[in-house]
C-alpha cells in the first residue's frame, strides 16, 4: 500500500513538471513575438541563451518516467500516463524551440529593419497561447473534450498562416530588395503554425492517455 502511495505521488509530481514546462512555452512564445515586434534584441538573445533550460526539463521528465516504468512495472492506465508525459514533454520542448527560432529571426532583422511586422502574427500567437491553456486543462483533468477544441483552434491558426504567407509573397513581388527581411517574418509565422501543430499532438496524447487509442487530430 505504501509503495502504491509513493508511486502515485511520483506520478502527480511528473504531471506538475509537465504542466510547468507547458507554462514555460507560453512565456517563450509570448516574449519572442513581442521581441520581434519591438526589435528587442536583448530579450531575443536571452531567449536563445535560456533554451537549454527547457531541454533539461524535458530530459528530466523523460528520465523520471523511464525510471518509474522500470522500477514499478505500472498497470496499463498508469503506463499510459507515463508514456503521455514523455510524448507531451517532447512536444513542449519543440514548442520552446520554435520560440527560440523566432528570437533568432529577430536578431537577423536587427533593430533597424525596413519592414513592418505583419499584425496577424500576433493574432496567431494569441490563439496558440490559448491552445496551451486548453491543453494544460485537458491534460490535468484527463478530459478528452478539450482535444476537439485544440483541433478547431489549430485550423484557425493554419488559416491565418495562409493569409500571412499570401500577403508576404505579394510584398516580396513589389519589394524585391527587402526579400531577406520579409522572409524572416514569413518564417516566424511558420514557427507559430508549427507551435500550434504540436498542441494538436498533445491533444492526441491526451486522447491516448484516457482512451488507450491513437488519434490524428491533424487530418
Amino acid at each position: 500500500m505504501q509503495t502504491r502511495r509513493f508511486f502515485n505521488e511520483e506520478l502527480q509530481q511528473l504531471k506538475v513538471e509537465v504542466e510547468e514546462l507547458a507554462e514555460d512555452t507560453k512565456i517563450v512564445l509570448n516574449n519572442s513575438v513581442e521581441a520581434l515586434y519591438n526589435s528587442d534584441l536583448k530579450t531575443a538573445q536571452q531567449i536563445i541563451e535560456e533554451d537549454y533550460i527547457y531541454n533539461k526539463k524535458e530530459q528530466h521528465i523523460n528520465d523520471s518516467a523511464l525510471i518509474m516504468i522500470a522500477k514499478q512495472q505500472p498497470v496499463a492506465s498508469d503506463l499510459r500516463r507515463l508514456i503521455a508525459a514523455i510524448k507531451i514533454s517532447s512536444d513542449l520542448e519543440r514548442m520552446a524551440d520554435h520560440g527560440k527560432n523566432i528570437a533568432k529571426a529577430t536578431l537577423f532583422l536587427g533593430d533597424d529593419h525596413p519592414i513592418s511586422i505583419h499584425s496577424t502574427i500576433r493574432e496567431m500567437m494569441e490563439i496558440a497561447l490559448s491552445m496551451v491553456d486548453i491543453a494544460i486543462k485537458g491534460y490535468h483533468n484527463e478530459d478528452v473534450s478539450f482535444a476537439k477544441v485544440l483541433a478547431e483552434k489549430d485550423d484557425k491558426v493554419d488559416e491565418l498562416y495562409g493569409q500571412v504567407t499570401k500577403d508576404l509573397l505579394e510584398l516580396t513581388a513589389n519589394n524585391p530588395d527587402q526579400i531577406q527581411y520579409i522572409m524572416q517574418t514569413a518564417y516566424t509565422s511558420r514557427y507559430i503554425e508549427r507551435f500550434a501543430d504540436h498542441l494538436t499532438n498533445i491533444g492526441e496524447s491526451i486522447l491516448y492517455l484516457v482512451k488507450g487509442v491513437s488519434y490524428d487530430l491533424n487530418q
